[in-house]
């Protein structure tokens, strides 16, 4: 009799199928919550590149469309960084602006940079150009950004990554860009 009762329980029991619902989710929540997590992680990375490369651009732009320069519009040029990585702060990121002058043998030398949060080039310095780039006796205009990205959670994306972009662009209203 006592058989028969533990046997009819075990027969209850295995047909029960009250907690699998719970065990199936039990199973799968760390994987969804890894998922979840991974998604923000790398929709964040990706928005940060992508403020990057627009701040490169922008900066390169802003004096690209001058003749000549002082420190103040540098600064200006510069300081758009912080509007453009907003709602990130632009404490993390390293912009660069430079003109590199190519004299006729096609040699290209940096004529003045200048840095926000890193540093700047130095003045005379030799930079290697893409070959479509490198037309001799002419001026670029190279701007330069990183962000070091520092994952909030980094439980799926682990360590820091160094985000970076650069352009060169041609000034438009001079062979150069001087600074004043």
């Amino acid at each position: 009799m006592l058989a028969r009762l533990v046997s009819r329980r075990l027969s209850e029991f295995t047909k029960d199928k009250r907690g699998v619902s719970a065990v199936e989710f039990a199973m799968l929540l760390p994987l969804m919550l890894t998922l979840y997590l991974g998604g923000v992680e790398i929709s964040q990375s990706i928005s940060i590149d992508r403020k990057v490369t627009l701040t490169a651009r922008t900066v390169a732009d802003l004096v690209a469309q001058v003749s000549s320069i002082d420190t103040a519009g540098i600064n200006a040029a510069l300081g758009a960084a912080t509007a453009i990585m907003a709602p990130y702060p632009d404490s993390g990121a390293k912009i660069t602006v430079s003109v590199v002058d190519i004299d006729s043998n096609g040699n290209a030398k940096i004529k003045w940079s200048s840095s926000k949060n890193g540093t700047a080039r130095a003045v005379g310095s030799s930079v290697t150009l893409p070959a479509a780039l490198n037309v001799p006796s002419s001026s670029l205009v190279w701007g330069e950004a990183s962000y070091n990205y520092q994952p909030s959670i980094g439980y799926v994306v682990t360590g820091n990554m160094n985000l970076t972009d650069q352009i060169f662009m041609r000034p438009r209203l001079s062979e150069t860009v001087t600074k004043i």
